[in-house]
């Protein structure tokens, strides 16, 4: 597999998941500079055209 230009890494695919459900890869870089572990719960909002993940506070 070649290497992605520097540009080019945080460009992703949707990807269908069951039915009713798509699924978007976050960059590695991006979850370890959250400190965010596997099957951890966050937040999704959609604020605009943009949508917001955050983490799942109690």
């Amino acid at each position: 597999m070649s290497t992605r230009k520097l540009e080019d890494r945080n460009i992703r695919k949707l990807t269908k998941v069951g039915k009713q459900s798509i699924a978007v890869t976050i960059p590695i870089e991006i979850v370890r500079k959250l400190k965010w572990r596997e099957k951890q719960k966050v937040v999704v909002k959609k604020r605009g055209s943009k949508i917001i993940i955050e983490d799942w506070k109690k």
